[in-house]
């Protein structure tokens, strides 16, 4: 197995290592580490079939379902996303994968089925350099304050569509809103990392509505700088594996009308401390 740095603020490529086998403990290992490292790993020439691509998440921990995307049949953890001219993406934020919950997921094993031909690559930022880049005072501040995350408000353009309300009815139910520190230690490597995101976060607790607007606005165009980033181009079977404890990540749209084709495994994470 062989580690090959992007070059960027994050990301790393591995290479030598086949993912339609049972790893073994040592390859493991070693994924594991290189995850925590350099936070999202990329994979090329991985043909998985739907059971490949379930073991090898579930290697990380137990497998989520996500209550508004289709899934692979017999496979209900193995979420389907697709667009094209009439199914177009309405993800178009920087985001961490559902922080609407209690215990935001750990990450997330992404293949590319269909690519078009020109565009569809995704982006993916460091939260603990763009916490680390944050002014002294600033970071004082924010380590202690909470945030308010909504799935309503993540899928609110779902949810204005004709029948929205009561397709994803269940959902909302299930996933009220709910509280995480701004400021979030990763749990294996305990650095700290700035946690909030445009897609789910509402408000910081604690402030004015205004008040509250005006810093996060801040916060996510702070977020946003092109020195947190990498952008990966897909192929074919090309896997990105990202830990969504440390990263946010955002599909570049741009490549209408064509179809683009994703498989994706989320696994479950843990509280945040």
């Amino acid at each position: 197995m062989e580690v090959l740095l992007t070059g960027a603020a994050l990301g790393a490529e591995v290479r030598g290592l086949d993912l339609t086998r049972e790893l073994t403990g040592t390859e493991l290992a070693a994924v594991t580490a290189a995850l925590v490292e350099h936070k999202v790993l990329f994979f090329r020439d991985q043909p998985l079939g739907p059971a490949d691509h379930h073991r090898f998440a579930s290697y990380f921990g137990p497998l989520q379902r996500h209550p508004a995307f289709p899934h692979v049949d017999d496979y209900p953890e193995l979420t389907i996303l697709e667009s094209d001219r009439a199914r177009p993406s309405k993800i178009d934020k920087w985001h961490c994968d559902m922080t609407y919950l209690e215990c935001p997921p750990l990450g997330s094993v992404l293949r590319a089925t269909v690519i078009p031909d020109k565009g569809g690559d995704t982006m993916w930022m460091n939260l603990e350099a763009a916490w680390q880049a944050l002014p002294l005072d600033l970071q004082q501040r924010l380590a202690q304050m909470q945030a308010e995350h909504s799935f309503a408000h993540g899928y609110r353009e779902s949810l204005a569509e004709p029948g929205g309300r009561d397709r994803l009815a269940r959902a909302v139910a299930d996933n009220p809103p709910v509280l995480h520190p701004v400021m979030r230690r990763h749990p294996v490597s305990k650095r700290p990392c700035l946690f909030v995101n445009s897609l789910f976060t509402t408000r910081l607790l604690g402030m004015e509505e205004r008040e509250s607007e005006q810093l996060l606005a801040r916060l996510y165009a702070h977020i946003e700088k092109p020195e947190f980033r990498y952008r990966f181009s897909w192929e074919v079977d090309s896997i990105a594996f990202w830990d969504n404890r440390a990263t946010q990540h955002k599909p570049v749209q741009d490549w209408w009308p064509a179809r683009r084709c994703h498989q994706r495994i989320t696994i479950e994470g843990d509280r945040p401390v």
